[in-house]
């Protein structure tokens, strides 16, 4: 199978990196520290937005605060083994002009910056959750990204490894590509189902870039 496109879009946790070491520490410290720790296990985090996820759990006035908070423990646990990039991540990047892609995560822009630098990625473009007004699974970062790349839609491929995030390519009217580094391949609907970058190589042409699964 090969896809064709003009411009890639990434998910950044699950997709180039892992921090669901650290993610799951960070908040399960940050539920403890707000006294909120039977309902914190029941919420869904990953691939969601802090805020949406803080406003679920806390009344509206402790919200400001307690978002800080969150941001903080992420963001000082990085340099603690908080981040690691995923098989292919580097040599799939690598491989592809900086004007082509673009990394749509739903972490606020100084913990995605953290993460990304702390594994030598550095994206000309970026869309984090200080850019948009409503997160995956709503398609609003998606389109973003692909505004700001000056490309169709239509011509854009996403690749996600949560069930939110490929919900918000599609509606974009983007191909899907999903990884199952933290979701089995049955929880997601997507154009390809692979487990990481590692089992894809990407040829660039005139005409945009050609995405094959090796082998």
């Amino acid at each position: 199978m090969t896809i064709h496109a003009r411009a890639l879009l990434f998910d950044n946790d699950g997709t180039l990196v892992s921090s669901l070491d650290s993610v799951d520490r960070c908040w399960a410290r940050w539920a403890e520290e707000y006294g909120i720790t039977e309902e914190f296990g029941r919420v869904e985090l990953h691939g969601r937005p802090a805020a949406e996820i803080v406003a679920e759990l806390l009344p509206a006035d402790v919200v400001p605060e307690a978002l800080a908070r969150i941001e903080t423990l992420e963001v000082e646990d990085v340099p603690n083994d908080g981040v690691r990039l995923l098989p292919g991540t580097k040599d799939f990047l690598d491989s592809l002009p900086a004007d082509r892609w673009a990394v749509v995560t739903s972490a606020t822009r100084r913990l995605a910056e953290a993460r990304l630098g702390a594994v030598g990625i550095l994206p000309k473009t970026l869309i984090a959750a200080d850019d948009i007004t409503r997160g995956k699974p709503d398609p609003e970062p998606y389109l973003l990204a692909a505004r700001q790349l000056g490309v169709d839609p239509a011509h854009c491929v996403v690749f996600e490894d949560a069930p939110a995030g490929l919900q918000a390519g599609r509606a974009a009217g983007m191909t899907t590509v999903a990884f199952t580094t933290t979701h089995q391949a049955h929880e997601l609907d997507a154009d390809l189902v692979v487990t990481d970058l590692s089992a894809l190589s990407a040829l660039v042409t005139d005409a945009g870039v050609e995405i094959s699964v090796r082998g």
